[in-house]
């Protein structure tokens, strides 16, 4: 209780002090751990519930309750110190039935700034009988696994992971049409509307281009006609004219004859 007071003394002191020069707070040492410690949890409290109270300042990615474990050791030594933790056996609170976690946990937000807002305002909070203490974690160790070798090591990935589970490829057709439905209803007959008229549009052109294609063929065809009368016409004037010509040549040189003579 009395770490609790003190946090809270703090918190009073410096707040006039963080409203004209942010860095000055002390929270400002502790702005590269997104971790929080909780202490004085109801023992009857699971994951889901501090999930629930905490959640109300950000996004939790991870919570860890420790489970008793005879062969333990220390808060600190297992998943680093709380700022204000002072380590007295004593004062570690008592597991009540197996498989009850201990009282207290760790918590880390995806925002590093929330672990701000929930020391600001649940330290001191009273949930079922008993105060909750919040504070930062200055270094916070991942619990121990066993490795293939048998040795317990610290786990590089966050075990008690609560990240929020991403949509997998199967489910984006669902969400595709609930984001249909919440659409304007008349989105859908426009957009039809628009792809009829490309059709039409698209049949237009289509016959535009064959009635172009007709009438130059068309004319085509006019032009060879004509080509073709003015070479029949051609023949026939020739035809005509070809014997009269040799008829006048004669009588040309018959005259010339008897002139001669």
């Amino acid at each position: 209780m009395n770490v609790v007071k003190e946090i809270a003394r703090i918190n009073k002191a410096e707040l006039d002090i963080a409203i004209q020069n942010p860095s000055a707070s002390w929270h400002q040492q502790y702005n590269d751990s997104a971790y929080i410690f909780i202490g004085g949890l109801p023992y009857d409290l699971t994951e889901g519930d501090v999930i629930t109270i905490f959640s109300q300042y950000g996004e939790i990615i991870d919570v860890n309750l420790p489970r008793v474990n005879p062969n333990s050791n220390s808060i600190s030594n297992q998943h680093g110190s709380p700022a204000t933790y002072v380590e007295k056996r004593s004062e570690q609170p008592k597991p009540v039935g197996k498989g009850k976690h201990r009282g207290f946990g760790f918590l880390m937000y995806e925002d590093q700034r929330s672990t701000v807002l929930a020391v600001d305002n649940l330290n001191g909070t009273q949930v079922l009988g008993r105060t909750l203490r919040v504070d930062h974690v200055a270094a916070y160790k991942q619990p121990k696994v066993v490795d293939d070798e048998g040795n317990k090591v610290h786990a590089d990935t966050k075990i008690y992971n609560a990240a929020p589970q991403l949509i997998h490829d199967g489910s984006t057709q669902n969400s595709i049409d609930h984001e249909a439905d919440l659409e304007d209803p008349m989105a859908a007959y426009l957009q039809g509307k628009r792809v009829e008229d490309k059709g039409k549009a698209r049949v237009d052109d289509e016959w535009e281009k064959q009635e172009k294609r007709r009438r130059k063929e068309e004319r085509a065809s006019i032009r060879a006609q004509r080509q073709d009368r003015r070479s029949k016409v051609d023949t026939d004037m020739t035809k005509k004219t070809r014997p009269r010509d040799i008829g006048l040549q004669g009588i040309e040189m018959t005259n010339m004859i008897k002139t001669t003579k």
